[in-house]
């Protein structure tokens, strides 16, 4: 095991590889990759090195891309070692989410952060493309979405909290904000694709959805005098105007996003108008159902089986469990990891992304030395020791792990890389590396030479040597800091 960390650590590589020896390979290529899964196998390569020469051998064009960030990595920190490196994926969805509605970044961003996610060998980026705070795609069918939304007065999320969820136009001297255009995700999706990275939209329902209210009413419950519920948080599951609009839009969104998955939220729905409305009281009495929490599994099987009858798998939110999983759906674990066990025990698909590791809008550092934050303490290290297959968790039915950036407090591209790295590289190793070859000891010096990388790229990244004696030891809570100065810590 020494002499294995010793070499991975010689390798420089993040994620860290499957194999390396320094002998060339005796067996065949195709041999050594026979007994790997399907999906194992289109990302599979094997790379030597002798002398000035380099062998890349790989069944696809994919795992040939692979093959190449490897060489990408090693020539940017330095002399490529002489041997053989055997290397193939631990997960299928290696992935990052990045929030664009509560703050807009833009196409050049995003195209930057692929280039990262490539790097690293992450091969599915998750938009969040409208809440609330502002909608992020154009849509033909109703254009009121971006003209109405798509801007807001409040630089942060917060600030618009603040001014009482005021939205504004484009040419509004205070507006902030911004959308993407049909041709700008197409270009994204095109640049994504040719590095091998898989582009899922998320349209948010029925909660999170105060804008699509505001800009078109339609979908709003109503009082019984028929006074629209006006500000309200949630869609009205029992209007058809609102599936009418969630059909449409998610129509041209297929068109955009050849993805196999769609993302329809499916969290944080408060249901406060749903009680008092006629329509949702009908709703309920047409399906029997005896409480309003039925209505978002009616509102998400609904959806379920329009995108299936196009040929998509919808994801959603861990909150899917509590009102029916219609078969075929991925559950995407956020509320810890409990969602991904339930969904594991009731034999659904699921993602792991919860938000005790896994949410980078959280401090990395302590609050007095770090931009504003929210959340507990996700270090490096305390990131880097979560292992997504946890204790009576299917295998088969773990799909991957994923990053999540949402970015109420986090306005611009440079905070945002720096939340992201270097805790996306740990999330790339777990990701990657089989669990038995992860260990932070050696991830931590290689990590420290790929944010020089990074840095000489023009990527803002937090500062590891300023790293604080708390954050090092891998604890998460900050309330735990007057027990760690008792027992040794400096902070």
């Amino acid at each position: 095991m020494r002499f294995l960390l010793i070499l991975s650590v010689a390798l420089n590589l993040v994620p860290a590889p499957v194999e390396y020896t320094p002998e060339r390979a005796r067996t065949c290529f195709r041999k050594a990759t026979a007994k790997l899964e399907p999906w194992q196998k289109q990302e599979a390569y094997r790379l030597t090195v002798k002398g000035d020469k380099v062998k890349i051998e790989a069944l696809t064009k994919e795992g040939r891309f692979r093959a190449k960030t490897t060489l990408e990595q090693l020539r940017a920190m330095g002399k490529l070692p002489q041997g053989t490196i055997l290397d193939y994926p631990r997960l299928r969805h290696r992935g990052l989410m990045i929030d664009e509605s509560r703050s807009f970044k833009g196409k050049d961003f995003l195209k930057k952060q692929i280039d990262a996610m490539a790097l690293l060998k992450l091969n599915v980026l998750h938009l969040h493309l409208d809440d609330s705070a502002g909608w992020r795609i154009e849509i033909d069918s109703y254009p009121d979405l971006t003209a109405k939304t798509a801007f807001r007065k409040g630089y942060t999320y917060h600030d618009w909290e603040a001014g009482k969820y005021q939205f504004s136009t484009q040419d509004d001297p205070d507006a902030y904000g911004g959308y993407y255009t049909k041709e700008d995700l197409k270009e994204i999706v095109q640049y994504a694709k040719e590095r091998f990275i898989t582009v899922i939209p998320e349209i948010e329902m029925p909660g999170h959805s105060m804008e699509v209210g505001y800009a078109c009413p339609e979908v709003l419950c109503t009082l019984e005098d028929g006074t629209l519920c006006r500000g309200a948080w949630d869609l009205c599951p029992g209007s058809e105007a609102t599936f009418r609009l969630l059909e449409s839009v998610l129509e041209e969104v297929m068109d955009i996003f050849p993805s196999p998955f769609i993302h329809i939220g499916g969290d944080e729905a408060t249901m406060k108008t749903w009680p008092d409305c006629p329509k949702c009281r009908k709703r309920m009495q047409e399906e029997g159902f005896t409480g309003v929490k039925q209505l978002q599994g009616y509102l998400v099987r609904r959806i379920e089986a329009f995108l299936r009858s196009h040929g998509r798998r919808i994801i959603g939110w861990d909150e899917i469990l509590e009102t029916g999983v219609p078969d075929g759906a991925v559950v995407q674990s956020w509320r810890g990891v409990e969602g991904g066990r339930e969904a594991s025990a009731r034999g659904y698909d699921y993602i792991m992304s919860p938000n005790s590791h896994c949410y980078y809008n959280y401090y990395q550092d302590l609050i007095r030395k770090e931009p504003r934050a929210v959340g507990e303490l996700v270090s490096l290290r305390f990131t880097y020791g979560y292992e997504p297959l946890g204790e009576g968790m299917s295998k088969e039915h773990l799909l991957g792990v994923q990053a999540n950036l949402w970015t109420e407090l986090i306005p611009t591209p440079e905070h945002a890389e720096y939340m992201l790295y270097p805790r996306l590289f740990a999330l790339a190793e777990t990701a990657w590396t089989p669990p038995e070859k992860k260990d932070y000891q050696s991830f931590r010096p290689r990590a420290r030479m790929l944010l020089d990388v990074f840095r000489a790229r023009g990527y803002n990244t937090f500062d590891m040597d300023t790293e604080s004696e708390l954050a090092l030891s891998g604890f998460q809570r900050f309330e735990q800091l007057e027990n760690h100065k008792k027992n040794g810590y400096k902070d």
